[in-house]
């Protein structure tokens, strides 16, 4: 699956540079405990700054399901059975050839009497990883067994390893575009930038694909294009921090 980033809109960045409180450190001009003389010389106060910034990821779906349902009404039973079964198995070895695996093929089967006949029903419900097999399997199927079956429009869907893989994503590009800009922060005034204090996703947030339709356009008219699109999942990450201040920054000599 592939992950793609959104062009983000102007980035509200929120920086502090900030010393701790002269009460957290002792009175100003205040002897430190344990030195001679009044005379301290520890190191100056820690100074940090506070940064926040967001990242947003897409994640198109990873799963399509396709239901084929198929049925024969016949006077005797093994006729209808026999009549549902041929086509079963071509749809089977069509998916199988294709590459598609067994455990990805559920059929399931209802036998009953309507008046004087025998009615055999069944659907094939074939999921995929592969789009372009799946398109491929239906419009072999559409022509080697036309109206006898139905073919209902894929289902597109994610995974849930999908889903937890787009959330860690976008949570770590916020997190890396909060730390860029701290630096951006640190680097305007002369500073260099230190470890992280805390780092905190303050929102989270996911939404699916929207696609721009007529009003009386049916679910069942939209294009494969339309349908990806439209179970695309969106999400994004909002992560506030705070950094250290190392001081200035250090620069290497040039060589002449």
């Amino acid at each position: 699956m592939s992950l793609s980033a959104l062009p983000l809109s102007p980035a509200r960045v929120f920086a502090e540079l900030l010393a701790p409180p002269l009460g957290a450190r002792g009175r100003e001009n205040e002897p430190a405990p344990g030195l001679l003389g009044g005379r301290s010389t520890a190191a100056p106060p820690g100074r940090e700054v506070h940064v926040s910034g967001s990242a947003e990821l897409c994640a198109a779906p990873d799963r399509a399901r396709v239901s084929i349902r198929l049925g024969s009404r016949k006077g005797e039973a093994g006729e209808a059975r026999s009549s549902v079964t041929r086509r079963l198995e071509y749809i089977a070895q069509s998916a199988r050839q294709r590459g598609v695996q067994e455990e990805n093929v559920t059929v399931t089967k209802d036998f009953s009497r309507v008046e004087n006949a025998y009615q055999m029903e069944a659907e094939v419900c074939i999921t995929f990883s592969d789009f372009g097999k799946m398109q491929n399997v239906c419009n072999l199927l559409v022509e080697k067994l036309g109206s006898s079956v139905i073919i209902t429009p894929p289902h597109f869907y994610h995974t849930a390893e999908a889903v937890d893989t787009l959330r860690r994503q976008v949570c770590l590009a916020a997190v890396g575009n909060t730390r860029r800009k701290a630096q951006e922060v640190c680097r305007l005034f002369g500073q260099s930038l230190g470890k992280p204090l805390l780092i905190r996703e303050e929102e989270m947030k996911e939404w699916e694909g929207q696609i721009d339709t007529h009003p009386s356009s049916s679910s069942n008219t939209l294009t494969v294009q339309q349908r990806i699109q439209s179970a695309t999942i969106y999400a994004s990450s909002k992560i506030f921090a705070i950094f250290e201040i190392k001081g200035r920054e250090k620069r290497k000599n040039k060589l002449i």
